[in-house]
């Protein structure tokens, strides 16, 4: 019998794992998984285990900042994911055995402002520099108003891009728009790859909060109509272009959030295309569960619920809300990351 992770496979999903932990990488391979994330969430709680200590030690010299330490870490073992991942790539041709290396996080922090043009140029320069010389290293650039204005550029240059904090189809499509003008302009179409990362548990801990007159029948399930709907979209954008390679959604956020939800509530729900991200546990959890999954991820509600998500849910709203929340949780692990290297480092110089 296929396990749960194999079963989901099956159904066409692509399954990765949300985490750069070596170890993990190695595990979650062994049972299927054929990409990683990473962010400064994951770097930080790597780092504070000790277990890179040594590492870390070798990078450090007397002019090297915080800052740029907790960046060559990062790319340390985003670079060792790479490297486990490499096969999966070759096999696929690309299509597959990704990475993704999140630019600097600060370019959106509400405390200390960037300017618009200032951010737009800094992601267009940290894109080109992090993905120069990597094979299936995928640039993670956030659905913020800079981050979006960078994408063109950045996908003439021939990145391969990973557009995350997406929460509505205006930015997904802005998104999607910016990168394929790009890609046209830069060419060599039989290569190009991107994916557009749509958060999905987070909407609907928004309408628990905010819009509590939903019907039984909507409430927690407009996370996965938004993320089914724009999933949807995306697929009949590329359909005629003749790419050889996916350009595909990343389902992210599917931990489970209500109480009644089961713990792979959103994982069943989004199964059969597409690429799930999920942590170390929730992999772990799918593996044991041994269900049997089947595709749905392509499968919409009733037109009465449909109905009613189109009245009820202000989307602009919505998305308003949290990328305002998003922004602020994207740029706290990157101070929180750097406050880590600096505790690790007068750790360290004690001997």
């Amino acid at each position: 019998m296929a396990t749960g992770i194999q079963s989901l496979i099956e159904t066409g999903s692509k399954v990765w794992l949300d985490s750069v932990d070596p170890d993990e990488v190695i595990k979650n391979k062994a049972i299927g998984i054929s990409g990683a994330t990473s962010n400064p969430i994951i770097i930080s709680g790597l780092l504070e285990s000790g277990r890179f200590d040594d590492t870390m030690a070798s990078l450090i010299t007397d002019d090297i900042s915080d800052e740029d330490l907790a960046w060559k870490m990062t790319h340390h073992l985003v670079k060792q994911a790479q490297d486990a991942f490499h096969d999966v790539w070759q096999e696929t041709k690309g299509d597959n055995g990704w990475v993704s290396f999140e630019l600097d996080p600060l370019l959106e922090d509400v405390d200390n402002p960037t300017p618009h043009d200032v951010a737009v140029a800094t992601y267009i320069k940290l894109g080109k520099q992090w993905a120069k010389g990597h094979d299936n290293r995928m640039i993670k650039v956030p659905a913020t108003e800079a981050g979006l204005a960078a994408l063109e550029e950045l996908a003439a240059a021939g990145i391969t891009l990973n557009v995350t904090l997406i929460f509505s189809e205006r930015q997904y499509l802005a998104a999607r728009d910016a990168i394929w003008r790009g890609r046209q302009r830069f060419g060599q179409l039989d290569s190009f790859k991107s994916v557009y990362s749509i958060f999905v548990s987070r909407v609907d801990v928004y309408t628990a909060k905010q819009l509590p007159d939903l019907s039984d029948a909507l409430q927690g399930r407009v996370g996965v109509i938004n993320a089914k709907q724009i999933g949807i979209a995306n697929e009949a954008f590329w359909a005629d272009k003749g790419l050889p390679l996916k350009q595909e959604m990343i389902f992210a956020s599917t931990g489970k959030k209500l109480d009644w939800q089961d713990e792979d509530y959103y994982i069943a729900e989004l199964a059969g295309s597409d690429i799930l991200t999920n942590p170390p546990a929730t992999n772990a959890a799918i593996a044991d569960l041994g269900k049997t999954y089947t595709a749905s991820s392509r499968s919409l509600p009733d037109q009465a619920m449909l109905d009613e998500f189109e009245q009820k849910v202000d989307i602009p709203k919505l998305e308003s809300t949290l990328m305002a929340e998003g922004t602020e949780k994207f740029a706290d692990p990157q101070k929180k990351l750097i406050q880590t290297i600096s505790d690790k480092r007068a750790e360290l110089a004690k001997g």
